[in-house]
Parts: C-alpha cells; sequence; structure tokens
C-alpha cells in the first residue's frame, strides 16, 4: 500500500514557503529522529540553495541514541547543514537553537540587524511545542493530532530572531512505500487515513527483525515468535482484546501496539538507518526509471494507433 495524504492546505503552504524563501536568512527543518530521511521534505533541498539550514532532529528520547548520532553524521558530512538532536524534556538543549543560529550567520551581528528563519516540518513532529519553548510563552497551537497549524505566523522569539513558522508539511506522493508506513508508524500521518492493521504489522515485523531483546522485554516473552501476526496474537490475548469465542480483535491490538512505540513504551526505536536510506533511493531511481519507460511506450503506442 503506498499511503497518500496531503491535504489542500498543505499545497497552499508550499506555494508561500516559495514565495517567501527570497526574504529569509536561514532555514530550521524539524525531522522526527526516530525518520530523519523518511521525514524530512525533499522539496526543501532543490529550494534552499546555498541558505544555511538546521536540522533539529526532534523526539530523540524516542529514538535509538546511537542511531541517531549517526544520522546527525551522515546528514552534517552528506548534506552540509547542522543538526542538535533534542526533546521536550530538556528544554535548556532547545533553546541552544538561538545561539546557533547567530553562529552560522555571523554577519548579521547580535545587536542590530534581524534573522528571519523558516521553521518547518511534518505534522506531529512537535514544531508548534519547540516554538514555544524558544518563545518562552504560548503563542504555536500544540495537539497529538496532525496538520494543527494551518497558516504561516511571524513569531518573534528574542535575540533578534523571527521565525516564519508554516503548517506541517507532507510532500504530495511518497513515492518510497516504506517511508509511508514509517510516517504512519509514528503518528505523522492522520490515524483516519491508514489501516491500523497494516501499519501495526509493518512496526511488528520491524521490531522482530531490529529490536528483538525490547520486544521479548516489554511483553514478557522467553522466546520470540516467528512474525508479526504471531507477536500480534499474543499481545492480543495479554491485553484480553478477545471477542466472543475468543476471536481477537486485530484492530484493538494493532492501536496498542502502535500507541506504545509511538510513546516510547516498547523502548527507544529508530525506524531507519543512513545505509537503509541510500538502498531505497538506489531502489527509487529504478522504480522511476521504469515507470518513465512506461509513459513511454503508452505514448509511442498512441501515436503508432
Amino acid at each position: 500500500m503506498l499511503i497518500q495524504w496531503y491535504p489542500g492546505h498543505m499545497n497552499k503552504a508550499s506555494k508561500e514557503i516559495k514565495a517567501t524563501l527570497p526574504q529569509v536568512d536561514l532555514i530550521i527543518e524539524i525531522l522526527d529522529a526516530r525518520i530523519p530521511f523518511s521525514s524530512q521534505n525533499p522539496m526543501l533541498a532543490t529550494l534552499r540553495g546555498d541558505k544555511p539550514c538546521i536540522k533539529i532532529l526532534s523526539k530523540s528520547d524516542l529514538a535509538d541514541p546511537e542511531l541517531t548520532a549517526q544520522w546527525q553524521t551522515y546528514l552534517e558530512q552528506e548534506q552540509g547543514v547542522k543538526t542538535l538532536a533534542v526533546t521536550i524534556e530538556h528544554p535548556e538543549r532547545i533553546r541552544q537553537i538561538t545561539e546557533l543560529c547567530h553562529k552560522m550567520l555571523p554577519v548579521k551581528g547580535p545587536d542590530d540587524k534581524l534573522i528571519h528563519t523558516l521553521i518547518m516540518g511534518i505534522p506531529n513532529v512537535g514544531k508548534s511545542t519547540l516554538i514555544n519553548i524558544l518563545a518562552g510563552r504560548m503563542i504555536a497551537k500544540t495537539g497529538n493530532e496532525p496538520a494543527i497549524t494551518k497558516m504561516q505566523q511571524r513569531i518573534a522569539i528574542g535575540n533578534n530572531i523571527i521565525l516564519l513558522d508554516t503548517p506541517g508539511l507532507l510532500w504530495p506522493n511518497v513515492e518510497n512505500r516504506n517511508s509511508g508506513y514509517r510516517l504512519a508508524t509514528t503518528g505523522a500521518i492522520r490515524d483516519t487515513a491508514i489501516d491500523h492493521e497494516d501499519i501495526a504489522d509493518f512496526a511488528a515485523d520491524y521490531c522482530l527483525q531490529n529490536y528483538p531483546d525490547l520486544v521479548k522485554t516489554r511483553f514478557a516473552l522467553e522466546q520470540l515468535p516467528d512474525s508479526a501476526e504471531d507477536l500480534m496474537k499474543i499481545i492480543g490475548k495479554q491485553r484480553g482484546c478477545l471477542r466472543a469465542g475468543g476471536h481477537i480483535e486485530m484492530d484493538k491490538v494493532a492501536k496498542i501496539l502502535l500507541s506504545e512505540l509511538r510513546t516510547g513504551k516498547l523502548g527507544r526505536i529508530s525506524l531507519e538507518t543512513p545505509a537503509m536510506m541510500e538502498q531505497e533511493l538506489a531502489e527509487l531511481v529504478i522504480i522511476r526509471a521504469e515507470k518513465d519507460a512506461k509513459k513511454k511506450a503508452r505514448r509511442q503506442k498512441g501515436k503508432a494507433s
């Protein structure tokens, strides 16, 4: 299943960002530390040109710390950006962003010239909470549902920094099938737009393969089940997700598993690595080439007829 979710206000926001970038000195992109590749917007790399960029890896307390360090190294070396891993549990680290902005734009000076910063990120990545911490007051609306911010806001956060806040953005077509699943697993896509069982099956299979000890510990297992479906059935029996006749309510189990992964109860889990990203990008090139070849063949067939 290729997951698509692109509300109308996101299309409008994309156009607004393109129009705003010429007035922006610096870009801050908020990524989910659990999915730094899938949560970054590929549109940004094309649009920003040589503008300095800070990539903030939010929710780092939910992510695998070793993989977060790998991602920071990768992003800084391959994309030429600065990175900072943060969590709302340690707001003092979030406040370092203002200092980093001034370090990256020393020509602006600390006294009289404003730094205009565009801040962006996918839905439910924690952008609004981060803005409120930087501003020291409640400005941006927050919530557990994606797509809370609906329009651009200009926010003065002190230290001569102006933030231009944008709605949470997903790109129009999530081409990478696995990225779509990861976005859904972490809650970036509204639950009403996904099949919980399908997403939970993806998440369970990934955790069994990559975090078996966390699975065994959380669900008190002496040995791992053979499949994601078997794990779901075990969870269903443990949590009493049963209908008449002993049938397991798999949708209810799916919601439990996704909730425990999203809140960190299952442990600190990252859903992708730089090596996985490189492999999937290579596969995507092949997929695009095949699509282009099919389109070309259809056009030629149409002309011949």
